[in-house]
């Protein structure tokens, strides 16, 4: 008895299956053309995608990061108007930018932003900086410092000191030492001498190897032996 069953259970699902192919079959059949039309604009927006990369995007990426290699040998020769303005014969970021956009990596969104506040330009500096999207965290980190920096001189104190604890927060390594010292720094500056000691003293329990660690009781001690007001 229990053998029959199973044959019967089996038949049922020979018989489903059948039905299945069927219905498929039956649908092809009826939208055939619809279906082939469908795989045909696939295969050829994927030639497309593949053409576009190749003759189009690839070609233009070389050209963006060739015109940008002479502002970038700028850049680190302290040439910062010639990498930023480029000389006429080659192309500075800006117009590298203006050009071919992200093509030749999101740094040159970061170096124009860091020419713009070498020059003294603190509201172009930041509206670069701020379309630097790396994934390098050092260098995100160094971006959000520079807006800092670029804030600090507009006198937006308190927007410059929540910049480099983000920076600090963003690169969480030697580096972050450098950003929480310019916050503190500003802190005391602008008379918040106690938030000042606390970023002072944190610099000293987290990152007492780095530069900055090894010279900070200077900063504590000068807030802390300063005669009361």
């Amino acid at each position: 008895m229990a053998k029959e069953n199973l044959k019967e259970q089996e038949k049922l699902q020979q018989e489903k299956v059948a039905e299945s192919i069927s219905k498929v079959d039956a649908f092809f059949n009826e939208n055939k053309k619809t279906i082939t039309s469908i795989l045909c604009c696939l295969v050829v927006l994927g030639l497309g995608i593949l053409a576009y990369q190749h003759f189009v995007r690839a070609p233009k990426i070389a050209e963006a990061l060739a015109q940008s290699y002479q502002a970038q040998a700028a850049f680190d020769k302290g040439e910062f108007e010639l990498a930023l303005k480029g000389d006429g014969n080659t192309l500075g970021f800006e117009q590298v930018i203006e050009d071919y956009g992200s093509a030749a990596g999101e740094s040159v969104f970061l170096y124009a932003g860091l020419c713009e506040l070498q020059l003294g330009n603190y509201e172009n500096a930041i509206n670069f900086l701020d379309k630097y999207e790396g994934d390098d965290t050092i260098l995100a980190a160094r971006a959000i410092s520079a807006k800092a920096d670029a804030y600090s001189a507009l006198e937006n104190y308190d927007k410059a000191i929540a910049l480099y604890n983000d920076a600090a927060k963003k690169a969480d390594n030697a580096y972050a030492a450098e950003y929480l010292l310019k916050a503190a720094v500003v802190c005391e500056e602008t008379g918040n001498t106690a938030k000042a000691l606390e970023t002072y003293k944190l610099i000293k329990d987290q990152y007492p190897m780095t530069r900055e660690g090894q010279t900070i009781d200077k900063y504590i001690s000068r807030i802390e032996n300063a005669p009361a007001k």
